[in-house]
Formats: C-alpha cells, sequence, structure tokens
C-alpha cells in the first residue's frame, strides 16, 4: 500500500519544492511545477516541470560516483500516488549553508562580476573574455543561500571558509568541480555544453558530505546546445534562461531593478519552456520522457 501524502507533516517549502517529514531520519521531497527568475515565483506554472526536474536528478545521481541523499527509489512506496514521478524519498541531512556554483564558461552574474572586477567570487581571470567565453579550467564560486525573495550573494572561497571551516569548504570545492567535470564530459557526449552549475551538500549522520536537493536540472544548470554556440553572444539554451530572456525582452514590458512581481507568461512561453526542458532530459539520459513515472 502507497502512503498519502496527508500521512506527512509538512516542514517547509520554497519556491519550488515542498519537503515532508517521512520518519525521524527521511524526508519527501516533492518537486512542484512552480518556477522562478529574478528570485520572483511566476504564473502560470509549467507543465510536468517537476516530473522533469525529478527525473534528471535522478538519472544524474545515479550516473555520478558521489554520495547522494536518496534514501529509496523512484517507485517508493513511501511515495504518495499522487506524487509520484515528482517525489524522493531522502535522508535527511545537516545542509550546508552555501550554494555551491561551478562555472566553465563566463555568463551571468559571473560575467557582470568579470567585467567590474577581472575576477570571479574572488577568482582572477585572464583579460579579453567575453559573453560565454570558455574559461581556462572551471572555477568554484560559492553563494550565500538566500530566503526566499532575497537575492543569492556571490561570495569568495575564503568567506566560505571562514564560516564552515578551511577542511570542509576544501572538500566542497573539491566535490563540486568533480561533479561539473563529469556532468560536463558526459553532456559534450550528448551535444550539450553545460556552462554552469549550482549544487547543493548536506552532512549525513555518518558525517559524510552528501549531494543533495536537486543535482544538473535545466533550474540549476545552464546547458546550451553545443552545435550553435558561438562565443560573445547569448547562448540559446535548454534551462530558464529562456523565461529570464523572456521577462527582460520587450514584449514583457517589465524590469527586474523595479522589485515588481513580473507579467504572468504567455502560453506560448509555457510550452516552450516545457519542450526545451524535456529535450534537454531526453537527450542528456537518453530515454523517454512519456515512459517516466506519474502524470
Amino acid at each position: 500500500m502507497r502512503a498519502d501524502l496527508s500521512d506527512y507533516k509538512h516542514l517547509s517549502g520554497g519556491k519550488v519544492r515542498e519537503i515532508y517529514q517521512v520518519d525521524k531520519d527521511t524526508l519527501l521531497m516533492v518537486a512542484s511545477d512552480r518556477i522562478s527568475a529574478f528570485d520572483f515565483s511566476l504564473e502560470p506554472a509549467i507543465p510536468d516541470k517537476g516530473r522533469i526536474l525529478t527525473a534528471t536528478s535522478m538519472f544524474f545521481f545515479d550516473l555520478l560516483d558521489v554520495p547522494n541523499h536518496l534514501a529509496g527509489p523512484i517507485d517508493d512506496p513511501r511515495i504518495p500516488e499522487e506524487v509520484l514521478g515528482r517525489a524522493m524519498v531522502v535522508k535527511r541531512l545537516d545542509m550546508v549553508p552555501f550554494e555551491c556554483v561551478a562555472r566553465g564558461y563566463l555568463t551571468g552574474s559571473g560575467k557582470k562580476e568579470y567585467d567590474q572586477r577581472g575576477k570571479v567570487c574572488g577568482v582572477a581571470l585572464p583579460e579579453g573574455l567575453t559573453e560565454a567565453s570558455r574559461l581556462p579550467e572551471p572555477i568554484f564560486t560559492p553563494a550565500t543561500k538566500a530566503e526566499q525573495g532575497d537575492h543569492d550573494e556571490n561570495v569568495t572561497f575564503e568567506h566560505m571558509a571562514s564560516k564552515i571551516g578551511t577542511e570542509l569548504a576544501e572538500e566542497l570545492r573539491d566535490l563540486t568541480l568533480e561533479v561539473y567535470s563529469a556532468a560536463a564530459a558526459h553532456a559534450e557526449s550528448c551535444g550539450i555544453i553545460l556552462a554552469d552549475t549550482k549544487l547543493e551538500f548536506g552532512i549525513d549522520a555518518d558525517g559524510t558530505v552528501v549531494l543533495a536537493d536537486e543535482v544538473l536540472t535545466p533550474d540549476s544548470s545552464r546547458y546550451w546546445p553545443a552545435d550553435s554556440y558561438e562565443e560573445g553572444k547569448v547562448q540559446p539554451s535548454f534551462d530558464k534562461q529562456y523565461v529570464r530572456n523572456w521577462l527582460t525582452g520587450p514584449k514583457a514590458e517589465w524590469d527586474p531593478a523595479e522589485g515588481t512581481q513580473p507579467p504572468e507568461l504567455p502560453g506560448s512561453v509555457v510550452e516552450a519552456t516545457r519542450d526545451r526542458y524535456i529535450e534537454a532530459y531526453e537527450r542528456l539520459s537518453g530515454k523517454r520522457f512519456a515512459d517516466w513515472p506519474g502524470a
């Protein structure tokens, strides 16, 4: 018999995920179809997005040779039927209070910081880089975890180490770059560039640092088609950069700096975003999304 969602205590909710307590050692992490950008939750939701994120995470948790937070399979009977395919049973962890970001290409907030200072999160970079330049080697650029409605803030490795200790900070840096390198190589074999990715880690009851939350999804990563890559311009993407681009374009008539709620996404943007997320999953996994559980 499958559990009912009402059997579990709701612990917290974020921009995309809801967390429930299964027992003292495990949690139920449910990915909704909500989408956010510029620290705003957007309307309407993207159909099937939570299932796509979960499918992508489960694929990479299996692919990567790194300890992770999974405490059961995707068809675990502890997962209620109503959230099947969009939920994971995971270990309860002591979460690290920093986002662990790896960048292989210069774009987004990293590009803005480079233009101002010639470095990103304290990491000095060569002169003459431009939008979408490939970096000489991937770099680790941590960020604070913001509360909902606030902005994540890029910080230096030294700042992170001062808060959590040098030994743990170094382990997180090494793990982040290890995951990025493995995932980037896999993506390249699928004709996709992994420009950057944001990871979260926690510490389990045995003191082991484990990969947690979502991993290498279109929400937490920038994926670009390799066949159209061209340095010096904004790349087409398989991730929610498509939504960001629409919001900052002329049709939206909206400025993120004003702090007002963004306009509703038109149906064409919703449909195109869903299609991009599915294409990313199918190309990266080699599997059909139509075969993934749930509806």
